[in-house]
């Protein structure tokens, strides 16, 4: 039996998801992150060194990283699901484009992300009074000049992608696709997707369609990836 450790608002939903989307019997061991840091409790830890989620263990064998347990899932059980293949054939377009995308989740479009949570919180943080225009005007250069041109690119070139394509690996649905959610719906929660962004807007309505998207939102609980 799968074993989902599944941290509370965090990027183990979309395990939750794929679990879902592949029709894999599962168990969800549920942590609550610490009420005044946001981090994960310790007793993840036990489960993997690091003591973060999303980690899966499937008998005696322990997968940490989002992209990884994508892999391994597919890996071990995309071939024998009854469900629609979620990864291209390897060596074709649609197979680069999923490993890219895949990669990309994590790799480019989360960092810049979270600076933003970050600093946003730096920002807000009580400091005595005659510093705070100084942490203030830091805050805001950082923003201004790096995090947001970074963000505001990224949504710029995803756009431009879907335009080309109504999935992120091509014509069809993929683990890509589920891979792409957390920091698509972080972008639209921390730093907001307006008009000029049609098509990933529309994107993430056919995600949240998925009956499989639904299911993994009922197992998981309550979801803001607002910070």
């Amino acid at each position: 039996m799968i074993t989902l450790h599944h941290l509370e608002n965090s990027r183990s939903q979309r395990v939750l998801w794929l679990l879902e989307e592949l029709g894999l019997p599962y168990e969800v061991k549920r942590y609550k992150r610490d009420p005044k840091t946001m981090l994960a409790p310790p007793a993840l830890k036990k489960v993997h060194p690091l003591g973060k989620s999303p980690v899966v263990s499937d008998g005696k064998v322990v997968v940490a990283e989002s992209g990884a347990i994508v892999e391994y899932l597919l890996d071990t059980y995309g071939q024998d699901s009854s469900h629609a293949p979620l990864r291209p054939l390897p060596g074709t377009a649609e197979g680069r484009q999923f490993t890219y995308w895949l990669h990309f989740s994590e790799g480019s479009a989360m960092p810049p992300l979270l600076m933003k949570l970050v600093f946003d919180k730096i920002r807000s943080t009580p400091v005595p009074f005659f510093i705070k225009p100084i942490v203030k005007a830091i805050c805001d250069k950082v923003m201004s000049s790096f995090i947001a041109p970074n963000i505001e690119s990224q949504l710029r070139f995803m756009e431009a992608e879907l335009s080309q394509r109504p999935w992120f690996a091509g014509t069809a649905f993929t683990a890509a696709d589920i891979q792409m959610s957390f920091p698509l719906e972080a972008a639209a929660a921390r730093a907001g997707l307006g008009a000029n962004y049609p098509k990933l807007i529309d994107w993430l309505a056919r995600i949240h369609a998925r009956p499989a998207y639904a299911r993994a939102m009922a197992a998981g609980g309550p979801y803001s990836v607002a910070g």
